[in-house]
């Protein structure tokens, strides 16, 4: 397994990582606020730490909900983020043409599931250097996600990570295959396990508290953590019924280190197993 450098941190060595904040960039406030206390939870938990946020959701289905900032706003914020809190930052860019500026900010760039196969967008990434996070689309079978790899890996960039987030079997919910951790970790990089939109339900809108499952997941997290994923991808809200995207998924930002470490200790356990087999 090849570990990743971002920044300073290593993700996929030792330690359970974790990558965590809000769906999509709302008020500043409520961003500063997330991102500081999200990062001395980690720091307490000692957890190597991504702040993660959209500055655009393109895949709501409704023009009516809220989309978030856009690029240039959104940038800014997880700038201010970056700078003030000394945090590595990852966001989703959705076309080729965003790639360059959103490189200039962020840490580390995530191809949304559903575009996973877009060659322009996977190589356009790929071509920054900047290491790549590529989520395991809905419609590709767990083994196929080497092909997004080596398309990153062709252009010399072996700096990145790959993201299960279950597959949709036509009844609005995702459904998580176990057999697709290990699929995944047959690219020989880190494995990170997405709950948050696991428990989606999807074709309900998400201010709906019908529109996530959140009493799932922590059995989902654990099933993950024991199977051997390298970190965890978890939304987080200090108010998530008030958040302006998944509200019924994202986690309550003053549960979370609670929830947090009975997963540290199953990964301790299975890294240790792993290592003595």
């Amino acid at each position: 397994m090849k570990n990743i450098k971002v920044g300073q941190q290593e993700f996929g060595k030792d330690k359970l990582f974790l990558i965590a904040g809000p769906c999509v960039i709302e008020d500043e406030s409520i961003m500063m606020e997330t991102a500081e206390k999200l990062k001395v939870m980690a720091e307490r938990l000692d957890l190597p730490f991504i702040f993660k946020s959209s500055y655009i959701k393109d895949n709501r289905s409704s023009v009516d909900f809220y989309p978030g900032p856009g690029l240039d706003e959104g940038l800014k914020m997880l700038q201010k983020i970056k700078d003030t809190f000394d945090v590595p930052v990852i966001s989703d860019v959705h076309m080729a043409t965003e790639v360059k500026a959103a490189a200039e900010v962020l840490d580390v760039i995530q191809i949304p599931a559903y575009l996973c196969m877009q060659t322009s967008l996977v190589t356009e990434a790929a071509k920054t250097g900047k290491a790549i996070n590529v989520k395991h689309g809905q419609f590709l079978a767990p083994e196929n996600m080497i092909k997004p790899v080596q398309k990153i890996e062709h252009f010399g960039n072996k700096n990145i990570m790959v993201t299960e987030r279950g597959y949709t079997f036509g009844y609005n919910d995702m459904i998580v295959d176990p057999r697709s951790f290990y699929e995944l970790q047959q690219t020989g990089y880190p494995v990170v396990f997405d709950i948050t939109h696991c428990i989606r339900r999807y074709g309900i809108p998400s201010s709906d508290p019908n529109g996530g499952t959140r009493q799932y997941l922590g059995p989902i997290a654990r099933a993950g953590v024991a199977a051997g994923i390298d970190g965890i991808f978890i939304e987080g809200h200090p108010e998530p019924a008030k958040a302006l995207c998944d509200a019924a998924s994202q986690y309550p930002l003053d549960q979370l280190e609670e929830f947090l470490k009975p997963l540290i200790e199953i990964h301790h356990i299975e890294k240790k197993h792993r290592t003595e087999i």
